[in-house]
């Protein structure tokens, strides 16, 4: 997070109308990106508990 900080003030100081990086666009960023990854493991997980063992090993 440090780096991407340093990285994105860089960037951000090119432009014209400047924005001020706050930890709390950090914080949001995380939460979500840990949301999504958790709802993808989560639709896998129940994908792969409801499938039929049985077609499984058919096609072994």
């Amino acid at each position: 997070m440090p780096i991407t900080a340093i990285m994105l003030s860089r960037w951000l100081e090119e432009f014209a109308y400047r924005m001020e990086l706050s930890p709390i666009l950090f914080v949001i960023g995380g939460i979500l990106a840990l949301i999504i990854a958790l709802a993808t493991i989560s639709y896998h997980t129940l994908k792969t508990a409801k499938a039929n063992p049985v077609d499984a090993l058919r096609y072994e």
